[in-house]
């Protein structure tokens, strides 16, 4: 493999965290420090002693900087392998010594993207010598160790301070850090282009690892989290959060930014429990907790608005594993911290609601599937009531309560409401007439009363049985997509039972 020691470093990076202590420590082992522009610049003066690429290269940077590393003198000192005779001699040949070393870090294009930088400047911003140095590196990883992090950087010192080479192994690791690297940032560079993963040729995914989470769904999975996730979410209490408190943190907010009045939104595995809508969060929370007096513990709670002392007083002796809210106020703060084990997060709605303006991504087997958000409510123009009885404001409030749910539900949802809050909630099951049952059941338990109820459907009825059972358990309104090639026997079990029924010809199934 390497048969010569590390004795050439060419060090390139925008990111000078540890750069300056990484350099001392390579020269005072032998090696020698190639670099350009600013780094060259912080490295001397440290007082480190450096050769500047224009000095190998006997060429000028070029075109405002935009040509520096571009030359045979260093893509051939770094390609070439070190095994091969013919690769050496004509080094040789040209008076090429070899690099040993690329350290490179690359512009600050995905930050200045983020920031919303003008094109222009973001343009500029877009590095091309860094990435082909990287990738040249990790190509000839065998010779040539391709540097990316600076949490790399004492991985590849304690080598050669122990005057030992750096083993394949570890080179090959450093290798897929530097191409992982340069995906990623080119990834975010093909975003700006194409903002649309649906409209993309090819998948590219711009995030890195955030953290690594204790496990998966379950105890032995391995799980991570990759993306912005802290752009969004502050965690102010608790221990860390697991996969599957992620994934109800997600549903959570996603329902409970869907009213603009103070709500409370209690989910567990990811499908609704109740939701609650009052003049204060108090009200909102008795009217969700109402809902299903058992599901709640263990789960979730989201909030609009920020959280005060007294509704921290109100819901603190009910255990829930997270509690979110855009804020909390100081003494909220102190008073739900009191249970160790409870996770408090803050969210920043501003962020939170950009994010949800991006694709939904999901793995299947053997791919990826990817989609346009599922942003929209309804289209007015669309709506309309196609039974003989229009609905009463009553009605109409309570329907577009329940449908802003059931849209958060797992399919087939089937959500019962008053203009302010759930009544029941029938998820996930493989029959919608399953869904309205259940539902009805669990109202019946709870001892609510769904007369003059209205309903919501994610989907159409395919049958006039969950009409008919929606009836039978006192709802007086329906909302549905409407489409089933029964909308007819569907429409006339509704008018038999004087509901009235909006249809909107959009669907939220939820899988």
């Amino acid at each position: 493999m390497h048969t010569r020691p590390l004795r050439r470093a060419l060090i390139s990076a925008w990111d000078k965290t540890g750069i300056v202590e990484f350099a001392t420590q390579l020269v005072r082992h032998g090696v020698e420090i190639l670099s350009t522009g600013g780094t060259a610049e912080a490295l001397r003066a440290a007082g480190l002693p450096i050769v500047s690429v224009g000095t190998v290269t006997q060429f000028p940077e070029l075109l405002d900087g935009r040509v520096k590393t571009l030359h045979p003198a260093i893509h051939a000192a770094i390609l070439a392998r070190r095994d091969d005779p013919s690769h050496m001699e004509q080094l040789r040949h040209h008076g090429i010594e070899p690099i040993d070393i690329v350290c490179v870090n690359l512009y600050p294009f995905v930050e200045a993207h983020n920031r919303n930088l003008p094109e222009d400047e973001l343009i500029e911003l877009i590095d091309i010598g860094g990435p082909a140095l990287l990738r040249a590196a990790a190509k000839n990883y065998r010779w040539v160790v391709p540097l990316v992090s600076p949490e790399d950087y004492q991985t590849v010192l304690q080598y050669i301070q122990a005057g030992e080479d750096v083993p394949l192994a570890v080179r090959r690791m450093l290798a897929g850090h530097a191409f992982e690297y340069t995906a990623w940032y080119d990834s975010h560079i093909a975003s700006y282009f194409e903002p649309s993963m649906v409209e993309r040729r090819y998948m590219t995914i711009g995030h890195k690892q955030s953290r690594r989470l204790r496990y998966g769904e379950n105890p032995h999975q391995r799980a991570a989290l990759f993306g912005d996730f802290d752009r969004c979410y502050t965690q102010l209490h608790g221990k860390e959060l697991s996969y599957n408190n992620l994934l109800d943190l997600d549903a959570a907010i996603r329902l409970v930014l869907e009213f603009t009045e103070p709500t409370v939104a209690i989910v567990k595995h990811t499908n609704p429990c109740g939701v609650g809508s009052g003049g204060t969060l108090i009200e909102a929370w008795n009217k969700a907790y109402a809902t299903d007096t058992v599901s709640p513990f263990g789960g979730i709670v989201a909030t609009n608005s920020p959280i005060e002392e007294d509704f921290a007083a109100h819901i603190h002796p009910l255990f829930t594993e997270v509690i979110t809210a855009p804020a909390f106020s100081e003494s909220a703060l102190a008073l739900l911290s009191k249970k160790r084990d409870r996770r408090l997060i803050a969210f920043d709605r501003t962020e939170v609601e950009r994010q949800l303006r991006g694709d939904s991504i999901r793995s299947v087997l053997g791919g990826i599937l990817v989609q346009t958000p599922d942003n929209e409510l309804l289209r007015t123009d669309h709506v309309r009531v196609v039974t003989e009885r229009e609905p009463t404001d009553y009605e109409l409030r309570a329907m577009m309560f329940a449908w802003k749910v059931a849209k958060h539900a797992k399919s087939n949802a089937i959500v019962y409401a008053a203009p302010d809050r759930t009544l029941a909630i029938g998820a996930g099951q493989p029959s919608r007439v399953d869904s309205a049952r259940i539902a009805a059941w669990k109202a019946q338990q709870f001892g609510l009363d769904l007369r003059g109820s209205a309903v919501a459907s994610d989907a159409f009825f395919p049958f006039a049985d969950g009409v008919v059972q929606c009836a039978d358990a006192g709802a007086t309104a329906i909302i549905q997509p409407g489409g089933s090639i029964r909308d007819d026997e569907v429409i006339r079990a509704a008018n038999e039972r004087n509901l009235t029924m909006i249809v909107t010809d959009m669907r939220h199934f939820r899988h």
